[in-house]
């Protein structure tokens, strides 16, 4: 046994103290890295997600901008007069807060139309706007508005699934179609 230490050439004046610090200060220098590293990843995944919000902003114009210019005209077709089209009509509560937002907002002295406007249209988007029009009912009926409210939904991509949801919740849907669109009436034209 003896000649195997004799053999092995130890590092000279090396102590477990200095042994003990060089781990230290190795886990030190570690964590720091980690720590620099965690910053930049949050730094991308914010700058990603403003990227992706930017874009999604963007595709949001894009829809409105086919869906909605003409929509004054094409709804006369189907019978309604409307003399006034708004876009992003806020309505607020009465302490100032935002109630809720419409896209596209159509209306004349007796009846007001209030349309959705998405890229892509989900079940849920669907249900978001039923109850959207809920509000949009409660807050004109506090204020003595009494017109006949009508929803609609304009979205570039609906699946066929969610096209028959929102035409049997009584939503007209516009779709694009060609360098028009398309208005399909609801199967029951339901009045909030």
């Amino acid at each position: 046994m003896e000649n195997i230490q004799e053999q092995i050439d130890y590092p000279r004046g090396l102590t477990f103290e200095k042994v003990w610090a060089s781990l230290q200060e190795n886990a030190r220098e570690m964590k720091e890295a980690h720590a620099r590293t965690e910053a930049v990843l949050a730094e991308t995944q914010k700058s990603m997600n403003k990227t992706i919000g930017d874009l999604n902003n963007k595709l949001g114009i894009i829809a409105e901008n086919l869906l909605t210019p003409n929509l004054v005209e094409n709804f006369k077709m189907l019978g309604f007069t409307f003399q006034i089209m708004g876009p992003h009509r806020r309505i607020y509560n009465d302490d100032n807060s935002l109630k809720t937002e419409i896209d596209v907002f159509l209306e004349n002295s007796k009846q007001a139309m209030a349309v959705e406007v998405k890229t892509t249209c989900r079940r849920d988007d669907v249900d978001y706007h039923l109850a959207r029009m809920e509000k949009v009912r409660r807050h004109a009926d506090s204020h003595g508005d009494k017109r006949q409210l009508y929803g609609a939904i304009a979205a570039t991509i609906i699946d066929e699934d969610t096209k028959r949801y929102a035409l049997k919740n009584g939503f007209y849907l516009i779709e694009p179609s060609g360098e028009n669109v398309t208005i399909t009436k609801p199967d029951i034209e339901k009045v909030w």
